[in-house]
């Protein structure tokens, strides 16, 4: 029986997506797996509730995730609630400067939503500190995706062995 981890993300600046794919990537090393890569505005509660894990990606904006990440949230929450626990999920932040304000309201809702952390918050920082950078394509490191794609790779192996 093949599993699906749904990877969900918003990204304005490329930064997030780049990371979200990387993820989806590693996630694919895994045969036995098929992975589901959504623009949060296309995610909704059917995804959530057929996904046997996730990936939740999300930049950081004004200390907090995205609107967008958040409408993914506010439009899936309840319609799911009671009926995910349990399952794996891993986070990814773009942050311009600290990313942990996103991660806590990401951590807050899984919890809420009683599914299993596999990893800490992946927060990638790209320094982008005046308006011109924050509002400039983001272009993220080689060595950030590899961590991303074994993020990807991890969730996806321990889903496939049944370790979560």
């Amino acid at each position: 029986m093949t599993k699906t981890l749904l990877i969900v993300f918003h990204s304005m600046t490329g930064g997030t997506r780049q990371m979200a794919e990387a993820a989806a990537g590693g996630a694919a090393r895994e045969p036995s797996v098929a992975t589901r890569l959504l623009r949060a505005p296309d995610a909704g509660p059917t995804d959530v509730l057929a996904a046997d894990g996730f990936i939740l990606a999300t930049p950081e904006n004004l200390a907090a995730m995205s609107g967008m990440m958040k409408d993914f949230f506010d439009r899936t929450y309840y319609l799911t609630l009671d009926r995910i626990q349990g399952r794996p999920y891993a986070s990814l932040i773009c942050a311009g400067s600290d990313g942990h304000g996103a991660a806590r309201q990401i951590v807050r809702i899984a919890t809420g939503w009683r599914l299993r952390a596999i990893a800490e918050p992946l927060i990638v920082c790209t320094h982008a500190q005046t308006p011109e950078a924050i509002l400039a394509a983001k272009i993220i490191g080689a060595a950030d995706l590899a961590r991303c794609a074994d993020v990807g790779e991890a969730l996806a192996a321990g889903m496939a062995m049944g370790v979560f």
